[in-house]
């Protein structure tokens, strides 16, 4: 009975560390995988990339307190919309914001979602537009606030239409300038 017990408590244990994503991910496997991020000339290494994003994912599950858990949740979102993985990103987005509401990387996360996810990748400006304003009520301190709500009025349109209106804009404002002055 006791070995019975022993071989359970083992077999629990096993299962326990595989659901976590394996061995447990220590500082030390961060910087490895820091590492192993970027080829020699600074490029992106894509074969390493997915796994250096679970790298921070697993550390993040073991270790959800760490003072840094946040910051490499980001870490990994950034290497998923690199890679253009829109679910995974939305996924880690989402679950920053959830679970690190305070952190200085929830806001930096909507504007990541809204910007490059859903605009950029997926052309959802309905979701892109939502992100930017959960941004804007959630963290109206943040320093992206005025890129939000820039980023909002400019949804939808293509980079020649948003320098048209910035134009536009610029010469309505010269006049009433000038008119201002006489």
């Amino acid at each position: 009975m006791k070995n019975t017990l022993k071989v359970m408590l083992f077999a629990m244990m096993a299962i326990g560390m595989m659901a976590c994503g394996g061995k447990e991910v220590t500082q030390e496997d961060l910087k490895t995988a820091e590492a192993s991020l970027f080829n020699a000339d600074q490029t992106v290494n894509e074969a390493e990339a997915p796994k250096v994003a679970d790298t921070y994912c697993r550390f993040v599950k073991q270790h959800p307190d760490d003072s840094a858990a946040a910051q490499w949740l980001y870490r990994a979102m950034e290497i998923n919309v690199f890679l253009k993985d829109a679910d995974k990103s939305i996924k880690l987005g989402d679950q920053l914001v959830k679970q690190y509401p305070q952190s200085e990387w929830a806001p930096m996360s909507l504007f990541l979602l809204g910007s490059y996810v859903y605009d950029s990748q997926l052309n959802d400006t309905a979701k892109a537009h939502v992100a930017f304003q959960k941004l804007i009520d959630s963290y109206p301190e943040s320093e992206l606030v005025d890129d939000a709500q820039m980023s909002i009025k400019y949804l939808g349109l293509t980079p020649e239409e948003i320098m048209e209106r910035i134009m536009s804009q610029t010469e309505v404002e010269d006049t009433v300038s000038t008119a201002t002055e006489e």
